[in-house]
């Protein structure tokens, strides 16, 4: 059955008939149950959708399909049908039939992409229209409604979220008088854009009443509405905060503060209101409060706020609120005020040990301060300070001071000190502290301490071996290259922790902590570490020195930074050296070594070092400074002076061993023979052979000078002491006519005199002539003339065993005369002269 839209298969019972002038039939399928598959509200139709398989001999190209019911056949549609014949692609065309109550449907195999542009179309439209169902984003629900009703000012909703994704509008519902009424948010006041609250306006605004409020959200792709929220206003009701008036102390009570305010003018007149007053001192950032309610609707209220601290500033603030109400107002300006002063509240006492002195006093320095808990304005006139020694009470001393520290010389033994500070309203309660004797023993408990920093904190914490000590004193000063005359100490108690500020101490400061135990009136022994607060770079470098330098070695030694400088825990020394125009080698040490070998240098070489410093923030160089590795090591020099003295000593043995074998030769080379000229042969040459023996040369020849100066190995003759008699007294007459005393002066000018003497000549006193130059030749020509006669008629008082050449010579002596003097003297023999010519 066929319709103007779709092609029905409608539920044929029977075989198919068909109109007597149709010719096709179909004779092998009938389809028996067939349903239209889009159906839309034909209840008739049957449920159910046969389908079937042909072969391929029945899949011929003139397949054809018949609709018809019970009672006849309509016409078909304009469609074409898909059909899927063992994976191929068939399409349903229609022919119609002459006859007019018939139409034929040919199934005919043919290629797909006949009409694939049209479906392809049809697919496209689909998925743009999923895509924009898909891609829709209605806005979030606002949920989180909040109300506040400020008091005869508006009436505020908020709601979250806050911002949108994307740009949305705003409603707000409201049903007030109690449901009877209800309106939107007023154009001007409504939310725009991404504005999440709205506000209403007086006089919609009715008190007492319940509100419902209900938040709609819209952007181009739809709505969304919140839940419906209900409002009490009593119980949103906001007011404006108090304003103080003043806040002061009352005369004669002590603690205490009188604080009046003006009630808020924006309040409802017969509410009864709660207030909530903070208050702190002045150097606190804790706050404390109070909460009370005022049900008195004057104008001016006061409050009397007791329990605080004497003669202390505390800042107040107030804020209010209805009493059925959730919100509270804003906070008051802050107001100061100072409560009277009254006696000293007390002293935290504790004192500095120090050596005794030669004279067996020890110093022993007193610090206190106002005691934890004291007001922070409160001012002493004066400290009363007595101390005894322990037992003995009549011994006590009072000293008085307006200072807060004080140093006493006490003794070794053990003594009690007292402090108290008074004003002008009394005294404070008596500190008290036991100075032990100097050989006590103090108790230890303390096994570890450790100090760690925090966020904003240092932390000190330790261990303890003695549980029934629950006292600690906290000891800290900064620790200076000189010694610190700033203590600082704080008590701690039941606990083995202190906590410090890091703004109370200085940074780049090293601080020397230590804890003492106390147990009652005994303090016992320290337990000390060092911490800072914040560390930073040294603030200069280590000075270097360059030390025992060898030839690939030296030392490195530097001092260590001033404590002021350092800026932190050094942790690390790193050496940097480099050779000229080489690479730089570095060196880490750790930080308590102060000197440091450098190996491995090379030979004559100038390099460059200096040491950097480092802590935890980074490091800081010290000094450059140049040195030079030497060529020669001072072992190397040892060595070959062992090598040089070795062998020399050797030498040296060796020759003493020579001279002990052979004396002789040893002592010819080292002490050759001089000549002796008194024991010459010259003095037996005797009568005209001296002339010839002597081979004498010419005197005027100044080329044979030299070699004239020579004595020649000649025999001397028998008469040669008879021809060397000269009488000397004729002959200084005639030699010294022009010179007289010459020869007694050259006499006493000569060092030594040498004599000559004869046995048997007589003695005369000594005579000593020098031969001047101008008469040299005469006295040679005399000398060789003899004068034998005159020399036997006056006998010599000494003959000179000179030769010749000497007397004719200017002075130079000979030189195998050279250990003789040159100035004779003749000495007359104390014989007779008869045995003197005798032996002649």
């Amino acid at each position: 059955m066929c319709n103007t839209n779709h092609i029905f298969l409608v539920n044929c019972p029977s075989s198919l008939q068909f109109a007597s002038d149709c010719v096709n039939t179909v004779e092998h399928k009938v389809l028996p149950y067939t349903v239209d598959p889009f159906t839309t509200g034909r209840e008739d139709a049957a449920k159910k959708i046969t389908t079937t398989s042909l072969t391929r001999a029945e899949a011929s190209d003139s397949l054809t399909l018949h609709g018809h019911d019970d009672h006849s056949i309509s016409s078909v549609a304009h469609h074409k049908v898909l059909w899927v014949f063992r994976n191929q692609d068939h399409t349903v065309d229609h022919d119609i039939c002459p006859c007019s109550a018939a139409r034929d449907l040919k199934f005919s195999p043919q290629p797909a992409c006949i009409n694939l542009g049209t479906m392809w179309a049809w697919a496209l439209w689909m998925f743009l229209l999923l895509c924009k169902f898909s891609l829709a984003v209605l806005p979030a629900k606002p949920e989180n409604i909040s109300c506040v009703f400020y008091y005869e000012e508006n009436f505020t909703c908020t709601w979250s979220p806050e911002k949108e994704a994307s740009y949305t509008w705003y409603r707000v519902k409201r049903t007030y008088s109690y449901g009877h009424k209800s309106d939107i948010c007023p154009t001007d006041n409504s939310t725009r854009g991404n504005h999440a609250s709205c506000s209403f306006l007086p006089p919609t605004i009715t008190n007492p009443d319940n509100y419902t409020i209900q938040v709609e959200a819209q952007n181009p792709d739809g709505i969304i509405k919140s839940d419906i929220t209900h409002w009490n206003l009593d119980a949103i009701m906001k007011i404006e905060p108090p304003e103080i008036f003043s806040v002061k102390s009352v005369l004669g009570i002590k603690r205490m503060l009188q604080i009046t305010w003006i009630r808020p003018v924006l309040a409802p007149f017969s509410s009864t209101l709660k207030y909530t007053l903070r208050f702190r001192t002045v150097n606190s950032a804790h706050w404390m409060e109070v909460n009370f309610t005022k049900e008195d609707i004057d104008r001016d209220e006061t409050y009397n706020l007791t329990g605080l601290q004497a003669f202390t500033e505390y800042v107040v603030a107030l804020r209010c609120a209805p009493a059925e109400s959730i919100f509270w107002s804003g906070w008051s300006q802050e107001k100061v005020g100072t409560t009277e002063e009254e006696a000293p509240y007390g002293l935290d006492l504790w004192r500095v040990l120090r050596p005794a002195k030669v004279d067996g006093r020890r110093p022993v320095q007193l610090m206190w301060k106002k005691a934890s808990g004291a007001p922070v304005l409160e001012k002493a006139l004066g400290y009363n300070i007595w101390y005894f020694p322990e037992n003995n009470t009549n011994l006590t001393e009072t000293v008085n001071t307006t200072n807060q520290t004080h140093e006493l010389y006490l003794g070794g033994k053990t003594h009690w000190v007292y402090v108290i500070s008074y004003n002008s309203l009394g005294e404070s309660p008596v500190a008290t502290l036991r100075i032990p004797a100097i050989d006590e023993k103090s108790f230890q408990c303390i096994e570890a301490m450790q100090a760690c920093l925090t966020r904003d904190q240092l932390v000190v914490e330790w261990q303890s071996s003695a549980p029934e000590v629950d006292t600690w004193m906290v000891e800290w000063f900064p620790d200076l290259d000189s010694e610190s005359s700033t203590f600082s100490w704080e008590s701690v108690s039941q606990a083995r922790n202190w906590t410090i500020q890091k703004d109370e101490l200085k940074p780049f400061w090293c601080y020397n902590i230590s804890v003492y135990p106390v147990l009652g009136d005994r303090v016992g022994k320290s337990y000390s570490i060092q911490a800072y607060v914040r560390e930073g770079i040294p603030s200069v470098g280590p000075v270097t020195e360059a030390d025992n330098i060898g030839v690939k070695t030296v030392t490195v030694t530097w001092k260590e930074i001033p404590k002021s400088q350092r800026n932190g825990f050094i942790s690390n020394y790193t050496i940097f050296y480099q050779a000229e125009d080489g690479k730089e080698f570095s060196k880490t040490v750790n930080s308590n070594i102060l000197q440091y070998g450098l190996e491995s240098l090379t030979r004559k070489t100038s390099y460059t070092l200096q040491v950097m410093a480092s802590t935890r923030a980074g490091g800081t160089n010290g000094t450059k400074i140049n040195f030079k590795t030497l060529s020669v090591s001072v072992l190397e020099i040892l060595f070959i002076t062992s090598l040089v003295g070795g062998g020399l000593l050797i030498l040296i043995m060796l020759t003493v061993a020579y001279g002990l074998k052979k004396p002789n030769k040893l002592k010819h080379l080292c002490w050759p023979d001089v000549p002796n000229p008194a024991e010459s042969s010259i003095a037996t040459w005797r009568g005209d052979d001296f002339k010839d023996k002597l081979n004498l040369k010419e005197f005027d020849d100044p080329v044979n000078m030299e070699e004239d100066r020579v004595l020649k190995p000649y025999s001397a003759p028998s008469d040669f002491i008879d021809k060397l008699v000269v009488n000397f007294e004729n002959f200084l007459e005639e030699v010294s006519p022009e010179e007289p005393g010459k020869g007694q002066e050259n006499i006493l000018k000569e060092e030594k005199n040498e004599y000559m003497t004869s046995p048997y000549w007589p003695y005369r006193p000594p005579i000593s002539t020098e031969i001047p130059r101008r008469k040299s030749q005469q006295l040679c020509s005399r000398i060789l003339e003899g004068t034998c006669s005159e020399t036997k008629e006056q006998p010599l008082s000494s003959v000179p065993s000179l030769g010749p050449e000497h007397l004719c010579e200017e002075g130079e002596p000979n030189p195998y005369l050279k250990n003789s003097v040159t100035t004779r003297e003749f000495v007359t023999s104390e014989k007779p002269q008869d045995e003197a010519k005798r032996e002649v």
